[in-house]
């Protein structure tokens, strides 16, 4: 039964994955920490204190909450250029061997 589960794990690349799963969660982590702690103060603090909104995501108009839209699209933007990044970096590596 262990053979049979260790084949599945080689198989299947499950540690891989996880590990994958793993760095996502991380890179997750940083950008919303990006955003939270660093772009949100330096870059949209002058204009949420203006609107008197302590959070991008506190945004609304009338029940609608696009604040939290624009965070998710910073996020994501955010997200996508590391990722190419890591990308990049990576086909570097392998190109280099």
């Amino acid at each position: 039964m262990l053979k049979e589960f260790m084949n599945f794990l080689s198989q299947y690349n499950v540690v891989w994955i996880a590990i994958g799963l793993l760095v996502a969660t991380k890179v997750g982590e940083l950008v919303k920490g990006l955003i939270d702690d660093l772009i949100t103060p330096l870059i949209l603090h002058p204009v949420l204190t203006k609107l008197r909104i302590k959070k991008i995501e506190d945004l609304s108009f009338r029940g609608i909450l696009y604040g939290k839209i624009i965070s998710l699209l910073i996020d994501f933007l955010i997200t996508a250029f590391l990722v190419f990044l890591i990308i990049k970096y990576a086909d570097i590596k392998i190109i280099a061997k």
